[in-house]
């Protein structure tokens, strides 16, 4: 976390602003692994830009009608809330805002935008939790450390709004990089950074695409019948060992700075997700994978749990003409299809008070 301008446990006054922000995740290896039906699991991933922005100024207590303000850019939301009532229009942000609280005296106003489209199957609830918590911790006298941070965000997703969350997006938000999660047992686990050689990084952002399908995505009873299946074929079950291979793979491709078998690793997992379902590799998702393999890509991963909607991340060929063909292919072909530009980070939850 990047230190404050001023001193962190310095109380918060009127007119203070604290900023935060934090990566999304791609290319999620070994998803589905970090949950609590399998028990232990090994997942890679890589955390990238655009971030989730958010920006929280403190104001008089009875200044505006409501002690909390909420502007949810994305959504062209802006509401009054006020902590320790039900869930509203935007039940994430607002479990936060209760769960870490805020000076009892003052009033916040909280902004929150992103340049990813919502429904990405990109990790960015967990983004937004991530960078909310680091906000509204800078207002306290003892904010806490990245770890904390990324426990209390899958907390809050899993124990106080009741949603399916692994433990690898809150940790790709705090840390940022290219991450290997071990989870010993869920939901605790350790985060090691995959250190790759400069020009290896180079390569690897300069191959990267992100095509997001044009609508969000779906959680469904597909992904119900999966949880259901996987929790009776056992934590040891073939689909999951074969997933957490498929993380190792991808970790020890980067740490070789071999990308063609990283694409391979992104490959494979894609064909696990498959065979779990075959509704988790969406028409629309097959036929971005067809166009990238008929252009030379090294390979491809449906991010996030797969389904209908979301995204796909790209290995390209190391020939950059033909990405561009691939793009042009991709937006000919489905006029739905965007190339959402990206960029590594390597850092994850910034944040600064002013």
């Amino acid at each position: 976390m990047h230190g404050a301008l001023n001193d962190p446990g310095e109380r918060p006054a009127p007119g203070d602003v604290v900023t935060a922000s934090a990566p999304i995740r791609i290319c999620d290896v070994g998803g589905w692994t970090d949950t609590w039906f399998a028990g232990h699991g090994k997942v890679f991933n890589i955390a990238v830009s655009p971030r989730v922005d958010v920006r929280v100024r403190v104001s008089p207590l009875g200044a505006l009608p409501h002690r909390i303000t909420l502007d949810v850019a994305n959504f062209g939301d802006l509401y009054g809330y006020e902590r320790g009532q039900a869930p509203g229009r935007h039940p994430l942000l607002e479990a936060v805002i209760d769960d870490t609280g805020m000076p009892h005296d003052l009033g916040l106003e909280v902004r929150v935008v992103s340049a990813i489209p919502a429904g990405c199957s990109t990790g960015t609830s967990a983004s937004v939790a991530v960078a909310l918590i680091g906000a509204l911790d800078a207002l306290t006298p003892h904010p806490r450390s990245l770890h904390a941070v990324a426990r209390a965000a899958h907390r809050i997703e899993v124990d106080r709004l009741g949603l399916q969350s692994g433990v690898q997006d809150q940790l790709c938000a705090a840390f940022g990089a290219v991450n290997f999660v071990e989870i010993d047992r869920y939901p605790e686990a350790t985060r090691t950074a995959v250190t790759a050689r400069p020009p290896v990084r180079h390569e690897l952002e300069r191959r990267l695409l992100l095509v997001y399908l044009g609508r969000a995505h779906r959680s469904s009873d597909v992904h119900e019948r999966v949880i259901d299946h996987l929790v009776s074929a056992g934590t040891d079950s073939p689909e999951l060992e074969e997933l957490r291979a498929c993380a190792e793979m991808a970790r020890d491709a980067v740490l070789a700075g071999d990308l063609e078998r990283l694409g391979r690793a992104m490959t494979r997992n894609t064909d696990a997700q498959r065979r779990l379902h075959g509704d988790l590799v969406s028409a629309q998702a097959q036929a971005v994978i067809d166009l990238a393999a008929s252009r030379g890509a090294s390979g491809w991963k449906i991010n996030g749990a797969g389904g209908e909607g979301g995204s796909v991340s790209i290995l390209c060929g190391p020939d950059p003409e033909r990405r561009r063909d691939l793009e042009r292919a991709l937006v000919a072909a489905d006029p739905a299809l965007h190339m959402i530009p990206i960029h590594l980070s390597q850092d994850g939850l910034r944040v600064q008070r002013f």
